[in-house]
């Protein structure tokens, strides 16, 4: 699995069906995708919510955020991340 980052914003739209039951079809989509929720915030500032998912691949990631914005009317930008751990190993010879 990999980690991505989604961030997330309204549009006008999107603001008018905010509820618990499209946070479950989100959540289900993603699920859906072979993927799970680790985190999800809502956000101050450029971005107005961020979702902290793992997914099979960047394939997975793709069809996850274009199907989110779809359903729900939020535009997504997903990028991948990884721990910090992660990272020194990767670095460690360099």
């Amino acid at each position: 699995m990999a980690t991505f980052f989604m961030f997330g914003s309204y549009s006008p739209d999107s603001l008018n069906n905010i509820s618990r039951e499209r946070t479950a079809q989100a959540s289900a989509l993603i699920e859906a995708n072979g993927g799970s929720v680790v985190s999800s915030y809502a956000l101050l500032g450029k971005k107005d919510l961020v979702l902290i998912v793992d997914l099979p691949d960047t394939n997975a990631a793709i069809k996850t955020s274009v199907g989110l914005a779809k359903m729900l009317g939020i535009s997504f930008t997903s990028v991948p991340a990884i721990s910090v751990e992660e990272f020194d190993n990767l670095t460690a010879d360099l």
